[in-house]
């Protein structure tokens, strides 16, 4: 068994300098030195990512990756410029936040083995939506995928309009990327502290260009609003998130196209939302 090092205490002050020292994901030294590792795996032409770390590089060479290949995260990178309403300064902790979740959400869904996790510490990670109870790698892995994580509820299954227990990870996967063919894009929009807690406002976006379990595409931008907490450890390894969004901003977008019955049916369900984050943003 894996046992931890004793635990180094910083201070916020110490935590901060190691954070503003990180470099930036799209520095020009970043991009050379994934080329440089490409040249010596044999990779002729090498790609590097603007926002999100740990996704080539010497480091990768055995990462195994849940749908055979490293993901390519142009198309949405696309949506996410073309969308953004926050351009944060090269360098800035809002840009380096930003970053963290993109490469975290990056990992989480598209490593399969946790011990290729860089962003967390694998070994001590708690997850938690809105207020439910904090679970482990493990126990979350039994979710099946990152948006069974987020849709989770205890509402009685014959009102789930999306029901978690019966998807798994690829096909909740298939189900949303054919929602959203351009990608669920994701912005910092405002950043409330800095490590070792760090709390940060979000906004979540995508076009309904895709059908839904039979419900038509509307083309329609959905957006989702939420409050996120990091809390990372000495290396700026994250060991602890909670996230609080409404479920229902996802939901009712894509079952738009379903007519009054399929509302009627997310509205009969609507107390499965966090209360206290109904109509952020």
């Amino acid at each position: 068994m894996f046992i931890l090092p004793p635990p180094v205490t910083l201070n916020s002050k110490q935590l901060l300098s190691l954070l503003y020292k990180l470099p930036p994901c799209k520095s020009k030294n970043h991009n050379e030195q994934n080329k440089k590792d490409g040249r010596k795996m044999g990779v002729s032409e090498y790609r590097s990512d603007k926002y999100r770390d740990f996704l080539y590089g010497e480091g990768e060479k055995n990462t195994v990756w849940r749908f055979g290949a490293p993901p390519s995260f142009e198309v949405v990178d696309k949506l996410f410029e073309d969308g953004r309403t926050q351009v944060w300064p090269a360098g800035s902790l809002e840009e380096k936040v930003q970053n963290l979740v993109k490469t975290y959400e990056m990992e989480i869904m598209h490593k399969v083995n946790p011990a290729d996790y860089k962003s967390m510490n694998a070994e001590r990670i708690t997850l938690s939506v809105n207020g439910r109870k904090a679970t482990n790698l493990e126990e979350t892995g039994k979710l099946q995928g990152s948006y069974n994580f987020f849709l989770q509820t205890s509402l009685p299954e014959k009102l789930r309009v999306y029901n978690p227990a019966e998807e798994t990870a690829v096909t909740s996967h298939s189900t949303f990327t054919t929602v959203f063919p351009r990608g669920f894009a994701l912005e910092i929009l405002q950043l409330y502290s800095g490590p070792p807690v760090i709390a940060f406002k979000f906004r979540h976006w995508g076009y309904m260009e895709g059908p839904f379990k039979g419900h038509p595409p509307t083309g329609e931008k959905i957006e989702v609003f939420g409050i996120g907490v990091f809390e990372v450890d000495e290396h700026m390894k994250i060991v602890k998130i909670e996230f609080f969004m409404d479920r229902g901003e996802l939901l009712a977008g894509v079952l738009k196209g379903g007519g009054e019955a399929a509302m009627a049916m997310l509205a009969e369900g609507s107390g499965s939302g966090c209360p206290v984050m109904k109509g952020t943003g």
